[in-house]
């Protein structure tokens, strides 16, 4: 508890002393743009790397595997489309939300409309799975085990969250993230050298004892083999192209994140933005390659049954593998202080991650919504902070609701369905208005609007959200669509959506693409527009 409530004061302390220092519009939204490359890849790290990366993937792997390693290769990977697609042109071309790219050059008022949606709803998505992580990390720590108790627990993580929010603004949740990125890459390493270390640096070994531990009890060695978790002969050709639809809705889903994309305005210039995604990949990447041996190292010593007893859906294996392994070479103590410490480092990783997510989501519904389509570009910058606080405080409050009702789901899975919806109406948009030069307004919203809608009509009708043990409604079965993710799906209807909605439309302007295009490759006239 003491190490626990030291990390709480910290990040605190971080955020009163930021809130003392943003004073601005540019501040709030974008930390005054005041960040070095080095220093916001620490925080994309931070942002990025969130419970679903270090709870999820980890419980993932413990219970199934082979395939629970697909999480960390698509969320890694992801950042390869970001880099070369999108971080330097956003930079470029924005100011403060996604929405000011695709303004720019069609007519405001219904771009930034859609855009304001849609970033809401990938924001409550991904703020779910972090919740539900919440739930389980701190009902492990403090012992509580009943859904009523692990529901207040996220009802404390939302009221920091909208804490570091309101006050802090880009400026503090950034310093949040890059101290959170730190503690977990330290954190991570630690109990991955222990393990390993155990097992004498003998990844085989490792592995042959967690197939043995976990693995089915038939054939142990089907744990380390494709087709536990997806492709299994009960799902049949369903389960392989759900498969196929994870993949494609975690490689793209990346470059359609709000919370993502808003890192790139922190930055003074394109080559902090580009040098920034470069030591946000090697960060990630090394983290990855981390959660391999976590998920195998609490297969292994900590045990299926164990890991599912914690938490049925894996989110605390990691934290039991710390406690494990910890008990093991320095005995109850040990345990019980590496335990404490992961759960710290994971605890304050969720809080880093929904500041971030409800930063973008506010400031998206202040700056496009509020400012630009109900005041039609007339309210103050001091208005506009006013608004992006009252909006943190009820998105907050949707999300420590929906937060609520998904306990019992595994928060990477649930990353990966907001990934699903953020790759199926945000990527289609961004990458037509930067690269097509007949792309229009029509086109703009029906991109974000048929992906967005066929998302999550997808969702709501998938085993999901009935029909099965883990699913929101557990008594209920109206799952008429048979895929888990439904990005393979619902992502070409977004760029097939675009498409149409252009060429059905006559609009065209030649001379704003040309300018966008200048700017997002040179920059020239950004830091004009920046500045106004």
């Amino acid at each position: 508890m003491i190490l626990f409530l030291t990390f709480v004061a910290a990040t605190l302390g971080i955020t009163f002393w930021a809130s003392r220092q943003t004073k601005t519009a540019a501040d709030y939204y974008a930390g005054g743009r005041s960040f070095t490359g080095v220093q916001n890849g620490l925080a994309i790290g931070g942002d990025y790397m969130s419970a679903a990366s270090f709870l999820g993937i980890a419980g993932i792997i413990a219970l199934s595997g082979y395939d629970g390693f697909l999480y960390s290769i698509g969320f890694l990977v992801a950042w390869l489309v970001a880099l070369l697609l999108v971080a330097e042109l956003m930079r470029n071309s924005g100011k403060f939300t996604m929405a000011d790219v695709l303004a720019f050059r069609m007519s405001p008022r219904p771009v930034r409309t859609a855009a304001g949606v849609s970033t809401i709803v990938v924001s409550i998505f991904y703020l779910l799975a972090q919740m539900v992580g919440a739930g389980a990390l701190v009902g492990l720590l403090l012992g509580i085990t009943t859904p009523a108790g692990k529901a207040w627990t996220i009802v404390g993580v939302g009221a920091l969250m909208i804490v570091y929010v309101v006050f802090g603004g880009m400026k503090g949740t950034t310093w949040v993230q890059i101290v959170k990125a730190v503690l977990l890459m330290g954190g991570a390493a630690l109990v991955t050298a222990l393990v390993l270390g155990k097992f004498g640096f003998n990844l085989s070994a490792l592995l042959g004892q967690a197939a043995a531990t976990s693995g089915p009890k038939a054939n142990p060695g089907n744990f380390l083999i494709p087709g536990l978790k997806y492709g299994t002969d009960a799902q049949g050709l369903a389960g392989k192209i759900d498969l196929i639809s994870l993949g494609l809705a975690l490689v793209l889903g990346t470059a359609g994140l709000p919370h993502i994309l808003i890192r790139f305005y922190t930055v003074p210039t394109a080559k902090d933005a580009r040098k920034s995604v470069l030591w946000g990949i090697g960060i990630i990447g090394t983290f990855y390659l981390l959660t391999l041996i976590l998920g195998f190292g609490a297969a292994a010593l900590v045990g299926k049954d164990a890991i599912v007893a914690g938490d049925k859906a894996g989110n605390t294996a990691a934290p039991l593998l710390a406690q494990a392994v910890g008990q093991d070479i320095f005995g109850d103590v040990g345990g019980t202080l590496l335990l404490a410490l992961i759960g710290a480092v994971a605890f304050a990783t969720i809080l880093a991650v929904v500041a971030g997510l409800t930063l973008a989501s506010s400031s998206s519904f202040s700056h496009d919504l509020y400012a630009h389509v109900f005041k039609r570009g007339n309210a103050t910058e001091r208005q506009e902070v006013v608004v992006a606080r009252i909006s943190a405080l009820v998105i907050g409050a949707v999300a420590i609701g929906l937060g609520i009702l998904a306990q019992g789901q595994n928060v990477a899975f649930l990353v990966a369905l907001a990934f699903a919806v953020a790759a199926s109406g945000n990527l289609p948009a961004i990458l037509y208005s930067l690269f097509w030069k007949r792309f229009n307004t029509a086109g703009a919203v029906s991109a974000i609007y048929g992906g967005l809608v066929s998302a999550l009509v997808l969702v709501i009708f998938s085993p999901v959200v009935s029909g099965g043990e883990t699913a929101l409604f557990k008594t209920a079965d109206f799952a008429w669509f048979p895929l888990s993710n439904p990005g393979i799906l619902s992502i070409p209807i977004g760029f097939l959506c675009g498409y149409l909605g252009t060429i059905m439309s006559k609009e065209y302007n030649a001379s704003k693409y040309a300018e966008i295009e200048v700017r997002s490759l040179t920059g020239v006239g950004a830091e004009k527009a920046v500045q106004h």
